[in-house]
């Protein structure tokens, strides 16, 4: 981990449910629910990026979007800097978001096409409140400066600007009222492969530059493992585990993090040829009928009867000093395997 981490918890999420209710029929009667998140809990440290990783469809996006109150949460917890965001009245929200971002996926669709990017970037200084006209203009600058662009195109809409540059954009609008915290949701995955780079070396300069403390959502795994300090991987709804970054990546302990491990290319053809691949078997069950005790046994190899009887608690199997906690009935036995990528293969 990096030298900056605060290890006091900056964001303390508890239980964390959202549930999607389901309707049929003429009278819309509520007939089941999509278990999007279904009790997560977790802390993001100051100074930290914390990589969430897993599947599409695993919950990363709505549980980040839930912990900011961009999406409402039907139970549990969320806290920031000690303040109980659910449950919180509009007012305070709104105060509370200035020291919170995100960072879309999507920044085509996420910047209004009818209005200059200078007005987009200047809009959360506008609804703050945030200093005189001619210091927020001024501001938009030096945050246009601060991403690397020109601070001389605000005045042009966001057609004229590539992806990349779109991108670097919407991380300028969300770093305008100085936040402590951003959640960045999958920030390169709409991104063309030569410029994904570029923008997750930017997002760690401006984290050591800034004081930033992320929530990065991502299925990159070798993202993921660059610039995040530790790592939470979510299968349908919940924690499968959560532990520092060289921990996850180079002894998992849960055997859906080995598979996902397993799948990530190795640019050596001869350590691609040698190394264990694992095939997970069928598909994701429904979020709206997961599968009866741990989510994950229909396609485990490792499975027992215990596993499709009895949800697996999320305890703490320390690596090294680290706390590493898994979600796993067999995971003192083994059932992440060992090492499944070469010590030097992060270098």
């Amino acid at each position: 981990m990096t030298a900056g981490i605060r290890r006091e918890a900056l964001f303390r999420v508890r239980d964390l449910k959202v549930h999607f209710p389901i309707y049929r029929g003429l009278l819309r009667r509520q007939v089941g629910a999509i278990r999007a998140v279904d009790g997560v809990s977790f802390d993001v440290y100051g100074g930290e990026t914390l990589g969430l990783v897993g599947e599409s469809g695993s919950g990363k996006s709505t549980t980040g979007r839930a912990m900011l109150r961009l999406e409402r949460s039907t139970g549990g917890q969320a806290v920031f800097q000690d303040a109980l965001l659910t449950g919180m009245g509009t007012g305070d929200l709104r105060q509370s978001r200035r020291h919170m971002q995100m960072i879309f996926q999507d920044p085509h669709a996420s910047l209004n096409p009818r209005i200059p990017v200078g007005k987009i970037i200047r809009e959360p200084l506008d609804i703050h409140r945030i200093g005189t006209a001619r210091k927020r203009a001024g501001r938009v600058r030096e945050l246009l400066e601060l991403v690397g662009m020109n601070p001389d195109l605000a005045h042009r809409y966001p057609h004229e600007f590539s992806g990349g540059q779109l991108q670097r954009i919407g991380i300028a609008r969300a770093l305008a009222t100085s936040p402590k915290f951003i959640v960045a949701d999958e920030p390169i995955s709409a991104l063309d492969v030569s410029i994904q780079a570029q923008i997750v070396n930017l997002l760690a300069d401006l984290k050591e530059e800034l004081g930033l403390t992320y929530l990065l959502i991502a299925h990159d795994l070798s993202m993921v493992r660059h610039i995040s300090d530790r790592v939470a991987v979510m299968y349908l709804g919940r924690l499968a585990e959560v532990g520092d970054r060289e921990g996850v990546f180079r002894r998992p302990r849960h055997p859906y993090t080995k598979a996902l491990l397993s799948a990530v290319p190795v640019p050596d053809p001869e350590r691609e040829a040698a190394r264990e691949r694992v095939e997970l078997p069928g598909e994701v069950p429904s979020p709206a009928n997961p599968p009866p005790g741990c989510d994950f046994h229909t396609r485990c190899s490792f499975a027992t009867e215990i596993c499709g009887r009895e949800v697996p608690a999320f305890r703490d199997l320390p690596s090294g000093r680290s706390p590493h906690w898994v979600a796993c009935h067999h995971a003192e036995a083994g059932a992440g395997g060992g090492v499944t990528r070469t010590e030097d293969e992060s270098e």
